[in-house]
């Protein structure tokens, strides 16, 4: 508050020594009338130096003792306090500079020889060792033998990037093919053929057991066929369109169960037919893109085709569907021997008729297995290709290598167990 605030009238009293007065909550730098210097007039006690002043580390003038000794008389250059000034001497008594003439520094300031270094006096940024160094006033002497900065040379060396936690990424087998510009076809190996041995082997296993021994290996190739499809065209999670492509095999599998072998034809086709409109339905009630729609569109009606189109292993008579399972085992697993993409293809061909006339041996068929085995070594050949096109992934290997040429070759064993029998 200034003194007009505090005299509304004017007749208040202002104080000479005045330097800035307060206005609520802003400086008023209006009212700083010129102040002569006064002279001092030494205190009756020499009060001690402020704590965290320049010369907080030198005893007050005037306290006796052996070691007490009073500061150097004012040089001709220096600015040195008068004796008798005290060390809290307020600031707000300072000479007004006139225009022209250099500040004269604060009486509180000691020349370079007397100085101490601040405590409290942060180091500069441009010093990369600075932190290193120990004040000796500041921190004591157990801070003293602290370990020396790096040696320059040291600082100089090349250094290393950014430390990082993932490592170089591995590319996978078809990214290298892609970068390195070789062919989208990439077969699914020996491990993929491995599985699809594997399940045509439990398919075989199933059906000589009856149709509800057949039911297990079948629903679980209808869930691998609806993943992988999806997979194979690069649309995952895609778990409505899986889930949708997969309920339609488990329809058709009741269907069948619930008619008989001898509407087969009908409880599949009508099951096929039934999804396709479903899928078509579910898709124009999308709110996603046109292109995103017909995309999604195909996908799950080719996938709800496929794992329909299995079923045809529960609708087959059970000797058919076992040699067709062991001739796909054999055919695929032939295939991925390394051997010329040609001749693979003769050999892994010659196998399924081989193993189509061993399993047809077993099973009542006789020579005729082999004609069977032939048509579902084709078909099997065609799934394993389709599943290795356009650079496909590990897990489309996991799941469409290992599915499709099992899928594929349901139809064969149909049409051919019931032409053959």
């Amino acid at each position: 508050m200034s003194s007009d605030q505090q005299y509304p009238y004017g007749q208040g009293y202002q104080d000479p020594d005045v330097a800035q007065t307060w206005e609520g909550q802003t400086w008023d730098t209006q009212y700083q009338p010129a102040v002569p210097p006064v002279a001092y007039q030494q205190p009756q006690q020499q009060p001690g130096p402020p704590y965290g002043s320049d010369s907080a580390h030198l005893p007050a003038q005037g306290a006796g003792g052996p070691g007490a000794h009073a500061l150097p008389p004012e040089g001709p250059g220096g600015h040195r306090l008068p004796p008798e000034a005290p060390y809290d001497t307020p600031t707000a008594y300072l000479r007004p500079v006139t225009p022209g003439e250099e500040p004269a520094p604060a009486y509180d300031q000691a020349p370079a020889y007397d100085q101490a270094p601040a405590y409290d006096q942060a180091p500069a940024y441009e010093q990369p060792h600075a932190y290193d160094q120990a004040q000796p006033h500041a921190h004591g002497p157990a801070h003293a033998a602290a370990a020396p900065a790096p040696a320059p040379a040291e600082a100089a060396a090349p250094g290393y990037g950014a430390p990082t936690t993932a490592g170089h990424v591995r590319l996978t087998d078809a990214q290298r093919a892609r970068a390195e510009g070789r062919s989208p076809i990439i077969d699914p190996g020996m491990q993929p053929a491995v599985l699809t041995a594997a399940l045509g082997g439990l398919l075989a296993a199933g059906a000589a057991l009856g149709p509800y021994g057949l039911l297990v290996p079948l629903v679980l190739l209808q869930a691998v066929t609806a993943a992988g499809w999806f997979r194979l065209n690069g649309m995952w999670p895609a778990r409505q369109g899986i889930a949708l492509a997969f309920a339609g095999g488990l329809v058709a599998d009741a269907a069948l169960l619930a008619v008989g072998k001898e509407h087969a034809p009908a409880a599949i086709l009508g099951t096929l037919g039934v999804w396709v409109l479903l899928v078509i339905v579910l898709q124009l009630r999308s709110r996603a893109g046109s292109d995103e729609r017909q995309y999604g569109l195909m996908a799950t009606v080719a996938s709800s085709a496929l794992a329909v189109v299995a079923t045809g292993y529960l609708a087959a008579a059970s000797d058919a569907v076992v040699v067709g399972g062991l001739a796909v085992a054999v055919t695929i697993v032939a295939r991925a021997l390394p051997l010329p993409g040609a001749a693979t293809v003769v050999v892994a061909l010659l196998a399924a008729a081989g193993a189509g006339a061993a399993a047809g041996g077993l099973t009542g068929m006789g020579a005729q297995g082999a004609l069977l085995g032939l048509g579902a070594g084709v078909c099997a050949l065609v799934g394993h290709r389709v599943a290795a096109y356009d650079y496909p992934s590990r897990f489309v290997h996991m799941t469409a290598g290992v599915a499709l040429p099992l899928a594929l070759a349901a139809p064969a064993v149909y049409l051919l167990g019931r032409a053959l029998a």
